[in-house]
């Protein structure tokens, strides 16, 4: 065991070292916010610094990333803001000085006389006029012309709607906010179409993909792209040798014939961890009910067959319940998993447990409501913007919440993490053959406690490199790699607890499984950043290391194996039937939608040309849902499973199960797939703005397949009604039993 820990503590400590050296990178070489934005030849002030600080926080305020999205990051309805911007400035740029020069349109010019202007523009957007003793950009006075026009276009947008987008008339009416707006998009395109200080390429490394100004993709992204997909083919054949060699060597176990868990006593606390399990099913029930307005909203745009619901509940918080709630059902769920496991861990019950988890029962519902709340009077523009950050909404995917419920969801995390680790501790300290199995759930529940406050790292100005440096920790590194960890160790806890495996064999494999997972989890952090005004070394480094994400994730066929298999071992073990299944389940998904469809997204080469297209909602679906949502219903079941007392019927839990998969393929295959290929193949032949255009996005072919997601999302949402049926059914039955 001396070198597997050996090996785990060198794969976390240098994995860190490298991902908080290119931090530092982040916070170096970030693209310059100016101190002024002025005019050549005039002096005229264009904009400020605080135009610029403020306009990212007023996007922030109306849903930020629910709302199109910049850099890629963000949702699908609405344009990227950055693209779009960068186009229709090059578009007024070619024609102005076709028609002051050749009086015709662009379009009817000859091959040189488009060349020569194309140049002119390019010489124009791309040489970068920051200076740094200053701390000025000048721009030329097309530019300036382009960018007025701009503001009149974006300004109208967001006063008076626009249904293509899902945004309704009132959206943003205040005049100095929309000019600050204007400000913030602005940065954010000269940050994408001008070249870093001695490069030829820009602070987002030539992202997006606009043939206009000549931004395509850089040969260090293609480099690194074929690098990754080498190491991929590489490291799966190393797995595969290791697996097939070693998964034999565990220590022998003969299977009982009983069920070792038969006459399990139940504690107080587990009792009372079980009101949990009710809320959770409610939590899934709602957020899908969300889904359904949010995937409607890019049909109608502004209402839902035809009632105007968008003046009450706009697409901006339909969508942002709608991802928020997933992080929180499913989050809860393994935080209740964590609570009810604890005294089987221990072996007995600590004291003031029954108290601690009412307390967090009650911040969960507070958290869960108030956040709720303050994103919907923030989005209505009835909050001041520091308000707004700390009550509101924060506009960032995955952390739109507040920072005050973000502060108090983190007290509420180190609760948990002592209630829980007590329990671990008192196990450790029994010294016997589980040991270091505990010792690595104790790492993953510090860790699940620590890197939660990640997201606290940056402030209300804070620029967007960093916020979004910092943001992937907590959704890759807290949701994505910590999470898998303690999941991975909880099941072989509770498998050893069943004596389907040795204690001891469950303790090497799940280090082992850690490490393996960490190596490439840890660094493949930064494959969310390659084009988020990072240095040029995240792609490099992300590349590499998000092919070694997918590595160990090929290999799910043989524990899908392994697990069927273990259903037919024993008579007894039918008891876990539908537990089984949906761990099953996770395994397929995994493959499928972290493994097949996360490698689609990954690469440089790949991420270049269809990031924030119909693509990544895929790979959303199948790995939050299919992975994380299918682990935290079967861990919900399981724990039933241990407390009830009756048989179960299968009816409810069969029909979930098959109607959840089969319908999250049906959503993937008629639906989102489709879609993200026509996406794709726009963005690459004519450039990314057309592939987020709203003619694309309402042409018939592609409104059929968005109708046609109807589909999966009725079969899925019958499977969700089984699920949360039979939970709360069996929960309450539970409940009202004696002790």
């Amino acid at each position: 065991m001396k070198k597997t820990w050996t090996v785990f503590t060198s794969v976390v400590v240098l994995s860190f070292i490298v991902l908080i050296w290119i931090g530092t990178e982040v916070y170096q070489t970030q693209p310059p916010i100016p101190e002024r934005v002025v005019v050549e030849g005039t002096g005229d002030i264009l904009y400020t610094k605080a135009d610029i600080q403020i306009g990212q926080n007023v996007w922030e305020s109306i849903g930020g990333m629910e709302v199109g999205s910049i850099w890629g990051h963000g949702s699908y309805v609405a344009p990227d803001w950055t693209a779009d911007w960068i186009h229709r400035e090059a578009v007024f740029m070619l024609e102005h000085w076709a028609n002051r020069d050749y009086n015709t349109n662009y379009a009817n010019l000859d091959v040189e006389k488009k060349a020569a202007l194309k140049a002119r523009l390019i010489k124009d957007v791309k040489t970068n006029l920051f200076d740094p003793s200053t701390k000025t950009i000048t721009i030329s006075k097309e530019r300036a012309a382009a960018i007025k026009n701009n503001i009149a276009h974006y300004s109208s947008i967001f006063s008076e709607g626009k249904a293509e987008y899902a945004i309704p008339k009132g959206a943003l009416v205040n005049e100095a906010k929309l000019e600050q707006l204007n400000a913030f998009f602005f940065w954010t395109s000269w940050a994408a179409s001008t070249n870093r200080p001695e490069k030829d390429y820009t602070y987002t490394s030539n992202w997006p993909h606009e043939p206009l100004i000549d931004n395509t993709i850089t040969d260090d992204s293609l480099i690194w792209s074929g690098l990754s997909i080498v190491l991929l083919l590489l490291f799966i054949g190393i797995l595969t040798y290791y697996y097939l060699r070693n998964h034999e060597k565990g220590e022998s176990l003969e299977k009982p014939d009983k069920d070792p868990l038969t006459n399990l006593k139940l504690v107080r606390s587990q009792r009372a961890v079980l009101k949990y399990f009710i809320v959770i099913s409610l939590l899934i029930a709602l957020q899908v009910v969300l889904g359904i307005i949010t995937v409607h909203y890019t049909v109608e745009g502004q209402a839902f067959f035809g009632f105007d619901l968008s003046s009450y509940l706009p697409y901006s918080i339909s969508r942002t319940w709608h991802t928020q709630l997933a992080i929180f059902w499913i989050a809860a769920t393994w935080l209740a998993t964590g609570l009810f496991l604890a005294p089987m861990i221990s072996g007995k019950e600590m004291k003031y447990q029954v108290l601690g988890i009412n307390f967090l029962f009650i911040a969960l519902l507070v958290i869960v409501l108030g956040s709720m709340m303050g994103e919907w009077l923030g989005v209505h523009q009835l909050l001041e913007l520091t308000t707004n950050f700390y009550f509101g909404h924060q506009g960032y995917e995955y952390m739109d919440l507040g920072r005050f419920w973000q502060i108090l969801l983190g007290i509420g995390l180190v609760l948990w993490v002592i209630m829980v680790s007590r329990h671990i501790m008192y196990g450790i300290r029994k010294n016997d053959e589980s040991k270091h199995l505990l010792i690595i759930l104790l790492i993953s529940v510090v860790a699940i406690g620590m890197f939660f406050f990640s997201g606290l790292m940056y402030g209300e100005n804070s620029s967007l490199p960093v916020i979004n440096y910092w943001r992937w920790w907590l959704v890759h590194l807290w949701v994505e790699g910590f999470f898998e960890v303690f999941a991975t160790v909880v099941i072989a806890f509770i498998f050893s607890r069943m004596k389907i495996i040795s204690t001891k064999t469950a303790g090497r494999v799940s280090i082992a499984s850690a490490s393996i997972f960490l190596a490439g989890g840890i660094i493949g952090t930064l494959h969310h950043l390659y084009y988020s005004g990072t240095p040029i070394q995240a792609i490099a480094l992300g590349a590499t290391f998000s092919a070694l994400e997918v590595v160990p994730l090929t290999l799910m066929g043989f524990e899908i194996r392994e697990n069927w298999n273990l259903l037919k071992s024993r008579d007894w073990i039918q008891k876990y039937k539908w537990p089984i299944f949906f761990f099953i389940s996770v395994a397929f998904w995994n493959f499928i939608g972290a493994g097949v469809f996360g490698f689609l997204i990954n690469p440089p080469i790949a991420l270049y040309y269809i990031q924030g297209l119909n693509t990544t909602a895929v790979h959303a679906h199948t790995a939050l849902f299919g992975v994380y949502g299918m682990l935290g219903m079967g861990f919900i079941i399981i724990c039933l499973r241990f407390y009830s007392d009756r048989i179960w019927s299968n009816t409810k839990l069969k029909r979930a199960f098959w109607l959840l998969n089969i319908g999250l393929v049906a959503m993937v295959v008629f639906s989102l797939l489709p879609i993200g290929i026509i996406q794709a193949y726009t963005s690459i032949t004519q450039g990314y703005s057309f592939a987020r255009d709203s003619e694309l996005l309402y042409s018939p072919t592609v409104q059929t397949l968005k109708w046609m997601r109807m589909i999966g999302d009725i079969i899925f949402s019958v499977g969700i009604f089984y699920f949360c049926w039979f939970a709360i059914d069996e929960t309450l039955y539970n409940y009202k039993r004696k002790k």
